[in-house]
This record gives structure tokens, sequence and C-alpha cells, in this order.
């Protein structure tokens, strides 16, 4: 067992002991509890640091909140996050006509460089930023949206309120690492672990609602599913 993984578990033994936003003891006096060198103290801090125990605050660490755990599910992120007793939110990032790339058009059953209007926000958990969701919808059939819908309250309940019923999604998630916009929208570093979510929606028709591109912070967020046979 190295030293770091030794020390890492240490620590986590004293987090469980203490609350959200408690302060971690410092570095000098981790490493003299532990009789190890203070690089062995801050690798060990990092890797905490990475999984979403603590968090930097002001000159000190303290304890994270836990991750906010979704369902993978075709209820929107508002439902999600108030489901488990967040408050959500979302910063408009842009909202423009550009034309579909291949895997856009192919998804929207649409034409490669036909015009798509493509929706990005920050997604926020009690002010706090986790994700940045891309959505690529047709303008012939939501252009509407550019005059009816807010765009920081929940899209699926503006689209739910146009008529559309949702059907089923495909959903592919893999962990990639933030490019550096991706890293300066949502306050977080490019070595930070990220998880990726690729949905494409269809309704009850079996006709293509979205394209969804959303990148959650792997410290902040967790995803699960219910599997049945």
């Amino acid at each position: 067992m190295s030293k770091a993984y030794r020390v890492r578990t240490e620590i986590e033994a004293i987090l469980d002991r203490l609350g959200e936003g408690d302060q971690v003891p410092p570095e000098r006096e981790l490493a003299a509890r532990f009789e190890v060198a203070r690089e062995t103290v801050r690798q060990a801090l990092r890797e905490l640091l990475v999984q979403g125990r603590i968090r930097r605050q002001g000159r000190g660490t303290v304890v994270s909140r836990p991750k906010m755990v979704q369902p993978l599910s075709l209820r929107s992120y508002t439902e999600g996050a108030i489901g488990l007793g967040r408050r959500p939110g979302r910063l408009l990032v842009g909202w423009d006509d550009i034309p579909a790339d291949p895997e856009t058009a192919a998804a929207l059953d649409i034409s490669t460089g036909s015009t798509v209007m493509h929706l990005e926000r920050v997604l926020l958990a009690d002010d706090e930023k986790v994700g940045l969701e891309s959505t690529y919808l047709t303008p012939a059939r939501f252009g509407a949206l550019r005059t009816t819908y807010d765009p920081t309250t929940s899209l699926y309940a503006a689209i739910r309120t146009s008529g559309v019923v949702f059907g089923s999604a495909v959903e592919r998630i893999e962990t990639v690492l933030a490019s550096p916009r991706e890293a300066a929208l949502l306050e977080c570093t490019t070595a930070l672990p990220m998880i990726l979510l690729h949905r494409r929606t269809i309704d009850a028709e079996g006709v293509p609602i979205e394209r969804v591109r959303a990148l959650y912070r792997g410290d902040r967020m967790a995803f699960e599913t219910q599997l049945r046979e």
C-alpha cells in the first residue's frame, strides 16, 4: 500500500466524522499526525478534491456537500434537482442558429448544413456551477420558442407545453476532460474528470425532438438508473 493511499484512507475516515462545510485539518497537522512528508498529504488531498469529497474555500479546505445523484430518465434537469432537494438554475451562454454538422443532422433527421437552434447553458445547483448543456433543435418545429421561452427555465416543460409528448431517448455516457473554454465556464481546471452525456430524444411518434451534449463536473455530479430484465 502506497503512503499516499494510506494517508488518503486515513483522511477519508476523518471526513466521515465531519459535516458539510467543516474545516479539514491543515497539511502540516496531517503530515505530523501520519508521520509523512507534506507532499504525500498534498497528493492525498488532490485525489480527494477530484473525487469531490473536499473543496477549496479561501485559503483552507472544507468538506464538500455530497454529489448530486441524477436519475437517467426523461425528466428535466429541473425536476431531477428539485426532487433531490436542490435549487436548480441556468445561465444562458448562447442561443444561436448554426449549420448542422453530420452528427447533429443524423440525430435530428435533417440534411447536413441545415439550420438548427443551438441553446447553450450552464447548469446550477444551489448557485454552484455543475454542468454545461448544449441542446440542438430544429427551427421548423421549435422556432416559436425564440419568443416564448425563458432560457433560464426548464426547456422540457416548455416543449411539453407546446403539445409535444416525449417518447424515448438513447443516451451515451463517457468520461472526458474539459476544454479550456468549458473549464472556464464551469470554474474548474482542465484536469478535472468530466461526465459527458450524449442524448437523442424522440417523441411518442418517433419524430426527433432534440440532440443534447451535456458536460458535468465529475466532482459534483453522479448518475444512476434502474435496470430491469
